[in-house]
Formats: C-alpha cells, sequence, structure tokens
C-alpha cells in the first residue's frame, strides 16, 4: 500500500516537471516574441543575433529545470519559469531602451550612450548558475539554520560597509566600489537577514507571544521582549540616516514584522511595528536634506516646472507620471513609445514607466500579477510546510520581494516616496539579479520540502501497544486510536504503574465505582481529589512556556 501511494506521489511529481518544461517553453517564446515586437517598432527588421540570444536563453533554462528535476523533483512548478518569464521580459525592455539611449545620447557623449543590456546578460548567466548550484548542493532548506548568526554577523557588516564609501551615488550610499567594480550590498544582505530572522524567531516565538499589559484595549508585548524589536528598529533608522537608503531600511524592519507576526499570531506587533517605522521615517525624513528631498518630490512632484522650487525636487517623478499616463489602457507597443526621455531609466527602478507607457495599463497589471503569482506560490509553500524555520523563511523570503516590488512600483507611480531601488529581475543591475534568483533557488528547495510532505506517504506508524483490560474485563480490546502525540503521555502513565481505580478484587473492573472523574456519592469535598483537565491544544508557533502555564489547584 505505501509503495504504491509513494510511486503515485513520484508520478505526480513528474507530471509537475513536464508541466515546468511547458511553462518554460511558453516563458521563452514570449520573452523572444517581445524582443521581435520591439526591434520591428524600432528598425523594421529582426534583431540581430535573434538565433543566439534565443538558444541561449533556452539552454539557461533547461539546464535549472534539469537541476531542479534531478535535486529537488516535489518542487513547485510555477517558481522557475515566473523567475525565467522576468528575467528575459528584462532583457527585452533593456535591449528596447539601448537602441533609443544610443541615438538621444550618441552626441552627447555621455554614460548613457553605453548598452546595459550585454552586461545585464552576463549577470542572468551567473545568476542562474547560483541558483543551480545552490539546488545542487543544499541538500536541505535546514542546512542555512546552523549558520543563522554567522550570516547575521556577514550581512551587519556589509550593511556597514557602504557607510564608508568615499562617494555617493545619486543621493545615497548602497555600493562598494572593488577593484573597478560596483555591487549593492544590501541586495544580499535582505536574503542573509530573513534567513536569520527565520532562526531566531523560531527559537524565541514562545517568549515574544506572551501576553503583555493592555493599552487602549491593545495587549502590548513585555518591556524585555520588546528589546529585538527595537534593535531592529534601531538598525534601520541608522540605515537610513548615514546610507540614506529609504528602500532598504523599510524592506528591512518590514521583513521582521511581518516574520514576527507569522511567529506569534500578535496583531499587536503589527500595530506597534507600523508606529514605529512612520514616526522614525517621519523624523529622519524631516531631518536628513536627501530624504526630505525625496518626501518633496513624492508630495509635489510638478513643482519641478515652476521658475523657483525646491532644488533637491528632481525632474523623474513629474515625467514618470506623464509617461504612465500617455500609456492609457494598451500601449503604445514595444518601441513606439519615448520612455528614453527619462533619464537612465535603463538602470533604475523607472523601467517600470517603459511598461507603463508602451503596454499600457493592461501590461502593468500583467506584469503585477506575475509577481504577485510568484509570491502566492512563495506563501503557499509556507503553507505546506511542517517545520517552523521553513516555514518563517518561505513567508520570509515572500515579504521580502512584495515589499520590494511594492516600494519600486509605488515610488514610480507616486504612491509613496521614491527608494532608488531595483525592481526585482527587470531593472539593470547584477547584485540584484543575483540575489533574487538566490531567492528563487531558495523558494525550490522549501517547496520541494512542502511538495516531499503532501506526495510522499508517512512512514507506518509505530506498533500498538499491548491491549488493556477492557471494561467487562476482555481482552483484546478496540485497536488504540491514540494520537502520535500522546504517545509520550501515554508511556508516561504505564510507567507510573498500574490504575487501581475502580479496580475489582481479581483484577476485574467494576463500572460503578469511583474513579478521579466520578468520585463515590457522599464523599466530602476536602478528600475528593483535584480535577484534572486535559491539555489544551497548542498552536505551531505561539504558546505559553511550562514554566508560565496557569495551573489548576
Amino acid at each position: 500500500m505505501r509503495s504504491t501511494a509513494r510511486g503515485e506521489g513520484r508520478r505526480l511529481a513528474g507530471r509537475h516537471r513536464n508541466i515546468e518544461l511547458g511553462l518554460l517553453a511558453l516563458a521563452v517564446a514570449v520573452c523572444l516574441a517581445g524582443h521581435i515586437d520591439a526591434s520591428l517598432a524600432l528598425t523594421g527588421s529582426l534583431p540581430p543575433g535573434l538565433l543566439v540570444h534565443g538558444l541561449s536563453l533556452g539552454a539557461l533554462a533547461v539546464a535549472a529545470h534539469l537541476a531542479v528535476r534531478r535535486f529537488a523533483p516535489y518542487a513547485d512548478p510555477l517558481i522557475l519559469p515566473l523567475g525565467v518569464f522576468l528575467t528575459g521580459f528584462g532583457l527585452v525592455l533593456l535591449d528596447r531602451l539601448d537602441f533609443s539611449y544610443k541615438a538621444a545620447h550618441a552626441a552627447k557623449g555621455d554614460y548613457q550612450k553605453l548598452p546595459a543590456a550585454p552586461s545585464q546578460l552576463m549577470w542572468v548567466f551567473l545568476s542562474v548558475a547560483a541558483a543551480i548550484a545552490l539546488i545542487v548542493f543544499v541538500k536541505h532548506h535546514r542546512f542555512f539554520q546552523r549558520y543563522v548568526y554567522l550570516l547575521m554577523a556577514g550581512a551587519l557588516i556589509l550593511l556597514a560597509a557602504p557607510v564608508f564609501s568615499p562617494s555617493d551615488s545619486f543621493g545615497a550610499k548602497r555600493w562598494i566600489r572593488l577593484f573597478g567594480l560596483s555591487f549593492e550590498p544590501d541586495e544580499f544582505v535582505k536574503v542573509a537577514i530573513t534567513i536569520f530572522f527565520a532562526g531566531y524567531l523560531m527559537a524565541a516565538r514562545d517568549a515574544l507571544a506572551l501576553a503583555g499589559r493592555k493599552v487602549w484595549g491593545m495587549t502590548l508585548p513585555r518591556g524585555r521582549h520588546a528589546g529585538p524589536v527595537l534593535a531592529i528598529w534601531a538598525v534601520s533608522l541608522l540605515v537610513l540616516i548615514f546610507e540614506r537608503d529609504l528602500g532598504t531600511s523599510l524592506i528591512f524592519f518590514g521583513v521582521f514584522i511581518v516574520m514576527l507576526y507569522v511567529a506569534t499570531e500578535r496583531t499587536s506587533w503589527v500595530v506597534l511595528g507600523l508606529l514605529m517605522a512612520v514616526g522614525g521615517a517621519g523624523v529622519v525624513g524631516t531631518l536628513e536634506p536627501h530624504v526630505h528631498g525625496r518626501v518633496e518630490a513624492w508630495l509635489h512632484p510638478l513643482d519641478y516646472y515652476k521658475p523657483v522650487h525646491d532644488p533637491a525636487i528632481s525632474e523623474q517623478p513629474a515625467e514618470a507620471l506623464f509617461s504612465l499616463g500617455t500609456g492609457h489602457m494598451t500601449g503604445t507597443g514595444l518601441g513606439s513609445g519615448r520612455p528614453w526621455l527619462i533619464g537612465f531609466a535603463g538602470r533604475s527602478d523607472f523601467i517600470f514607466t517603459t511598461i507603463g507607457e508602451e503596454l499600457g495599463l493592461a501590461g502593468v497589471t500583467a506584469v503585477l500579477l506575475v509577481y504577485v503569482l510568484l509570491i502566492q506560490r512563495g506563501l503557499r509553500t509556507a503553507v505546506g510546510l511542517t517545520d517552523p524555520f521553513g516555514k518563517l523563511l518561505a513567508t520570509g523570503l515572500s515579504a521580502a520581494l512584495a515589499l520590494q516590488v511594492f516600494v519600486v512600483v509605488g515610488g514610480v507611480s507616486g504612491l509613496v516616496p521614491l527608494t532608488g531601488k531595483a525592481l526585482p529581475f527587470l531593472a539593470a543591475g547584477g547584485s540584484s539579479l543575483l540575489a533574487n534568483w538566490l531567492m528563487v533557488a531558495l523558494l525550490i528547495k522549501l517547496s520541494d520540502s512542502s511538495g516531499r510532505t503532501a506526495l510522499e506517504p508517512a512512514p507506518p506508524s509505530p506498533e500498538p501497544l499491548p491491549a488493556q483490560a477492557g471494561p467487562a474485563g476482555r481482552s483484546g480490546a478496540a485497536p488504540d486510536r491514540t494520537a502520535p502525540g500522546q504517545d509520550a503521555d501515554r508511556a508516561a502513565d504505564q510507567a507510573s504503574g498500574p490504575s487501581t481505580a475502580g479496580a475489582a478484587p481479581g483484577g476485574r473492573h467494576d463500572p460503578g465505582a469511583p474513579t478521579e472523574l466520578r468520585p463515590a456519592v457522599n464523599t466530602p469535598a476536602a478528600s475528593m481529589p483535584p480535577f484534572s483537565t486535559p491539555a489544551a491544544p497548542q498552536s505551531s508557533y505561539g504558546h505559553f512556556p511550562a514554566a508560565e502555564r496557569p495551573t489548576h489547584g
């Protein structure tokens, strides 16, 4: 029976891998169609190197698929195709923008005329190779649980490194330059810190879930348990003050609050976190000039066109609104718009305006739904996992992706202030692409564990204990239907010796004899044994420690 169930699970897993392969082919085909459409609109001919580009992207997708089929056969069949589609579509947008920037900036001679797509393609190869290596060599996601504090120490070092950078980049200190190369350490920090949060909250969730005092109808945590939240809040504010990086600060603190709520199931943590985030951002936004300029540009984007305006307000927020408004419902078509009028759109979060202008509201909605679907698959993986570390890690990775998409799209569309973060998978940037593909690889490993639990049959339950004497003195009573979690209690009861309550002479049970829950008639209350209640069911996260559980006297 069990071998039959296992064979059925493996067949279903193989079917998922075939679905994944078909979706990968569809993703590559859609990206190639977009590449051809943009080139026909811009030049009237097919793009040069189309065959090489298509074969390269297809080979990468197949290599990743083979790694998943061999080393993560029970993984979710949608995660990898969604990552491939977003990456390939980003290459389409960058190549389209490179053509226009080259024509518009050739006479100016500035860096805008340099193409971004070739270097991004190189980073695509490196990122997918790193993801394949993680899938192959990391046997189980709990491997990272051993190194949570080491990862946290490295993450803090990387997070503080840009402070010592000699120069700013577009007003913020987010880059480290080594040997002529620059990378954003905060992109890797979000992955490392998410792993640390998962390990820390798994160990401390009981203490953090303890009830505190009520204030205005809301149960606030105890002071000593609020320390970690205050520490994370302080670190996020330091990032905001010294690096002037609003996006990293919001993602850093937001992921922690989301994971804290999942671990403790207490809304008071969410309310407290939102108040701390808004309060801290408000103070820093008022006192720090660069962050204050971002807020002013968000509140008054069209003030740039006034004769006298705040010098901190740039033209990009207003131009982004014009570009998004030009697209209307279906857009101008790939290659037929003018998104290149926004400076460095292809190298920043403003690449989102290219989608809005040339694909319209329909294209924007489709791309956002792809992100939503990827986030949903991560959360679905968290639901299917059985270990707390995996649940928290999948939730944290999904929350990090969701928050980054929110701050980028919200900043470009005028919903929130601009943060300067890269739109995941789409915008140019090797650090961002590599970190996001590592997140995809982690989600694939997590979903493999979740799928293995769902599709493989559970091991057979241990042999039942010998049957006890039944109520009528019969041996061979009904089989034991005790839940697996009650085996320890049952063993402890047997170790303490057979109960004599209700035992009649000769070892037979007397149905009318007094028991612990049914005292004898006319028994004085003082001589009655204490009432014993069964243990309340505990959730998978929040419950009281043994030292603080209420007792009944």
